[in-house]
């Protein structure tokens, strides 16, 4: 199981995220490209980041609204959408060829992600903004119940997809997040963290929040960087994770 997380989520003298702390222990850089947060200057330098430390680096394409930080929906035409999804990859793929690397993989952030993972229709467009940019770029989705519904989608644009599941997120029956206005949608205690990412690891399960256990087909858990005790949390879901494999 791989741990991925959103990095490079600073923009200009606002500083986000604990980058250079939780990268070590990561496997898979979601890089922000600067629709929802960053800008060229906080690509380049986490784009080398990543290098250093040897992690694959994604692109973490979002929904052109800095001030709500890419979580506020849009109403946004797939034309219009496509262009801006490939705007934002090709531009992250610019810095990374600079730098001897490449992207490897798209996640697409905050409102767009988990619309797209709600209207298939969102994510078909998704799908082919990708697939013609560079059909090689590997799609990281949701783990949903409706995964072979997914994979279908996915055949019919040639693309491979990564499928996630979440550490610290709170799960609806449906099998998507909980709105983060919910209260509870996000898990604060370690010890219900650890649970959560132990329960994916050996079980392929999480528990919703009715206390239904509910099957996820994940290769990847997103943790998160911007937390007063993000790197702590860090460093004991790696440990899990690597405990449940060994």
């Amino acid at each position: 199981m791989k741990l991925n997380c959103d990095m490079g989520e600073a923009f200009g003298a606002w500083p986000m995220g604990l980058d250079e702390q939780i990268m070590p222990y990561i496997d898979q850089a979601n890089i922000a490209c600067g629709f929802h947060a960053s800008d060229p200057l906080t690509m380049s330098k986490t784009v080398a980041l990543a290098k250093h430390h040897g992690v694959t680096i994604g692109a973490h394409p979002g929904y052109p609204d800095l001030v709500g930080f890419g979580r506020r929906n849009m109403d946004i035409a797939s034309t219009e959408l496509k262009a801006l999804i490939q705007y934002q990859v090709g531009a992250l793929q610019g810095i990374c060829r600079a730098q001897g690397v490449e992207v490897a993989y798209v996640k697409p952030h905050g409102a767009l992600y988990n619309t797209m993972m709600k209207d298939f229709s969102v994510l078909e467009t998704v799908m082919q903004a990708v697939s013609e940019l560079d059909s090689s770029l590997i799609l990281m989705v949701m783990a949903i119940p409706e995964v072979e519904e997914v994979k279908v989608l996915a055949q019919k644009y040639g693309l491979q997809l990564w499928f996630e599941a979440f550490s610290d997120r709170l799960y609806s029956d449906s099998g998507r997040l909980t709105p983060r206005s919910q209260p509870l949608s996000v898990h604060q205690s370690f010890d219900l963290i650890e649970a959560q990412v132990l329960q994916l690891s050996q079980f392929g399960t999480l528990t919703t929040e009715s206390g239904t256990s509910l099957a996820v087909e994940a290769n990847t858990i997103c943790v998160h960087g911007d937390g007063a005790h993000a790197v702590d949390a860090v460093k004991r879901i790696r440990a899990v994770v690597e405990g449940s494999n060994g």
